[in-house]
């Protein structure tokens, strides 16, 4: 959508409130990406890297204050709910307000930590992102709803800072036990760079991604994703097992993570890991995390060829070791793997559904779009939806009128 366009309909919406103000009202636009993680699933919990990226796809807003206590807000992609509102002294959570309960959340932590929110927003939101498909909407709506009263109001807080506070509103006011990295991402972002992250310490390092050549592809499955939740909480519990029995065993040094072991040392403590189930899940954190590291050296390096293969490598030992794959994601890596000029696929998100990402050379996107589209939907009978992204910056405003 246009942003001349979003903005007509936000004076549409709010032109009563807009005139009722008696001096002329400042609107601004903002925008908040969604990310991809590029490389490093499941192993943030064990202690592993990730490499996300913020992309170009995300969340739009167009905001004015208002001279009440009322918060008016409404998106486009949920139109028929119409314009919804609370005010700031009786915020809490309600099922009837649905996907409002992301940013309601984000003012809600605002004003629990003592800082005053002493007039409303009118704000239009609108959304690119596909929900559900794990790129993070809900991080993308909730970092964007605390960039806009951070600089309406100028309370200093820093990107990491605004991360931190979204994923505690997330957790505590819309019950998602997420961890930081879709938040910190969002908010991190800088065009053409990954974010080498560690998500325990914060620690992270911008590693140059320029893909010359080649794009991003996004490629939705459209299956619906199930089990993710108690599935999660089995593989993070097989994790700890491993961990457990691998810290009574291994005397070289202390460990306190899975992803603290090197490859070649993980060689050394597999017999102690009788049960193939817990065996396969701490191979998968330990190379997983090799991976992650491999692959920033080939992005920095510009070797993209190398880290097609680990994206590759990366999805094998997801659906083999950890199992969160699922039959639609490894189709389209598979049919990916097969055609000139890929480089490199893989799921990204949770699994069981969701999305995978491919490294596609710029001339052959719309041939690999309707080839694989093709054949997908003949194996599965369902509809692939395809985004060609760009790595883009996180969070910020993007346009300002008077």
């Amino acid at each position: 959508m246009e942003l001349s366009t979003l903005k007509n309909n936000f004076y549409n919406l709010y032109r009563a409130e807009l005139m009722e103000s008696k001096k002329q009202v400042a609107v601004k636009t903002y925008f908040s990406p969604g990310r991809v993680n590029l490389i490093g699933e499941h192993i943030d919990y064990s202690g592993g890297m990730v490499l996300p990226c913020a992309i170009n796809l995300g969340t739009y807003a167009v905001v004015s204050r208002r001279t009440d206590q009322t918060v008016k807000i409404m998106s486009l992609n949920f139109e028929e709910m119409g314009i919804l509102s609370f005010e700031l002294d009786q915020i809490e959570n309600k099922p009837e307000m649905d996907w409002a309960n992301y940013p309601m959340g984000v003012f809600n932590e605002f004003i629990k930590r003592g800082h005053v929110i002493d007039q409303g927003f009118n704000i239009l939101f609108y959304g690119d992102l596909p929900n559900g498909a794990g790129l993070s909407s809900s991080a993308s709506i909730e970092v964007l709803t605390a960039t806009i009263i951070n600089d309406y109001l100028s309370f200093g807080f820093t990107k990491t800072e605004l991360a931190l506070l979204c994923q505690k509103s997330e957790n505590e006011f819309n019950g998602m036990n997420c961890g930081i990295m879709d938040q910190f991402s969002v908010a991190h972002g800088v065009k053409d760079h990954a974010i080498f992250l560690n998500c325990d310490t914060l620690e992270y390092e911008l590693i140059p991604a320029a893909l010359k050549d080649y794009r991003l592809m996004i490629i939705n499955t459209n299956k619906k994703r199930g089990l993710v939740d108690s599935e999660y909480n089995m593989r993070r519990r097989e994790c700890e097992v491993a961990l457990e029995i691998i810290q009574k065993g291994f005397d070289q040094r202390t460990i306190q993570y899975l992803c603290d072991l090197t490859p070649v040392e993980f060689l050394d403590v597999a017999p102690l890991l009788n049960e193939d189930t817990v065996y396969k899940r701490a191979y998968h954190s330990v190379v997983e995390n090799f991976r992650v590291h491999e692959s920033k050296k080939a992005l920095s390096n510009g070797n993209l060829i190398a880290f097609g293969e680990w994206m590759y490598s990366s999805h094998e030992s997801l659906k083999n070791y950890f199992q969160v794959s699922c039959k639609e994601l490894d189709i389209i890596v598979d049919l990916s793997r097969n055609m000139r000029g890929v480089l490199g696929a893989r799921m990204t998100g949770a699994g069981f559904g969701g999305c995978a990402i491919a490294l596609v050379e710029k001339d052959k996107c719309d041939y690999y779009m309707e080839k694989v589209g093709r054949s997908y939907n003949v194996k599965t009978g369902l509809k692939a939806t395809f985004y060609i992204a760009e790595i883009a910056d996180g969070a910020g405003v993007v346009h300002e009128s008077f």
